[in-house]
């Protein structure tokens, strides 16, 4: 007997899960099977995957070494089966992307709806990180592309999607509220900055702004989230950095938010798709680039003439 694809699905998914039950649940198979199985495959091969403790599961050295192999294989088993349905529906009919934060809240509802206005079979299922992590994810098999900042990776094709400008808030009693239109970097000279914390790209863009600014990015408050850093920004802690899908979006949500564009050439955040070059979905990423560059204008256009 041979180690299954069943069992190599399963072997991964407790890995990634740390934990037998949460991977039976989401595998949506019965605890006592899944362990069957794992121990079976552990058996054939003569070697323990797993350290087993009444709280955790964790991988043995050899587990570790094992893991890139079995998310490769079963990589490898979903490209081909992509590659034999052929014309099947868009990415066959399931595709996995991974976004940004503020990608995942402001630009995938739109585009979301586009692609299923045109592929109603197609099914999307979204996970939000930092591109690094995307990137990770995407090059071991675990998600089907990014949409991130750009990358140099040598095993993976990118198109430019769009470039956000960045957009700056502040208490609603500081100078900077009381006016409109874009803001020079010399007038943020020595106020601090508010920045998602280090891991995301926007993170090194502004400490760069920083730097030509005159000024620092805040050590005292690094938000996880764009929600984080204006609501610290709102209450007098600093100048939040935004990027334009979040700024705008809130903005024309609640009048009252005031934003206003940095004057910079480099105050920008670039956006692109990412996919593994090994992928036969080559042409189906190409359709994707093109509505999501079109639901990006959607959204341009949506957002009035006050952000024109």
């Amino acid at each position: 007997m041979r180690p299954t694809l069943r069992q190599i699905e399963y072997f991964v998914a407790v890995a990634e899960f740390g934990a037998f039950g949460a991977a039976a649940n989401a595998l949506a198979v019965s605890q006592p099977s899944l362990s069957k199985q794992l121990a079976s495959m552990e058996e054939e091969l003569g070697i323990v995957l797993f350290e087993r403790t009444s709280r955790r599961v964790t991988l043995t050295p050899i587990g570790k070494k094992m893991l890139q192999r079995a998310r490769t294989i079963l990589q490898d088993v979903t490209e081909f089966k992509a590659a034999a349905r052929g014309s099947v529906g868009l990415f066959g009919d399931r595709l996995t992307i991974g976004v940004l934060p503020s990608v995942g809240a402001y630009f995938m509802p739109i585009a979301s709806k586009r692609l299923h206005v045109r592929f109603p079979n197609l099914r999307l299922v979204v996970r939000e990180g930092t591109t690094a992590q995307l990137l990770e994810m995407l090059i071991d098999g675990r998600i089907d592309t990014v949409i991130g900042t750009p990358t140099n990776e040598p095993n993976i094709e990118s198109v430019s999607l769009f470039t956000e400008t960045l957009w700056v808030c502040a208490a609603s009693d500081d100078p900077l509220s009381a006016q409109s239109g874009p803001v020079a970097l010399t007038e943020l000279a020595d106020r601090p900055l508010l920045a998602l914390s280090s891991g995301f790209t926007l993170h090194d863009i502004v400490e760069d702004l920083a730097v030509k600014a005159n000024t620092f990015v805040s050590r005292d408050y690094q938000g996880a989230s764009l929600d984080a850093i204006r609501q610290m920004a709102v209450m007098g802690a600093g100048v939040a950095v935004l990027p334009s899908l979040y700024a705008l979006a809130e903005a024309v949500r609640d009048p009252d938010f005031v934003v206003r564009r940095i004057d910079h050439p480099e105050a920008r955040h670039d956006i692109a798709l990412h996919w593994r070059r090994s992928t036969p979905h080559k042409d189906d990423f190409q359709q994707l680039v093109e509505h999501l560059i079109a639901a990006k204008q959607e959204i341009r256009e949506a957002r009035g003439e006050r952000f024109k």
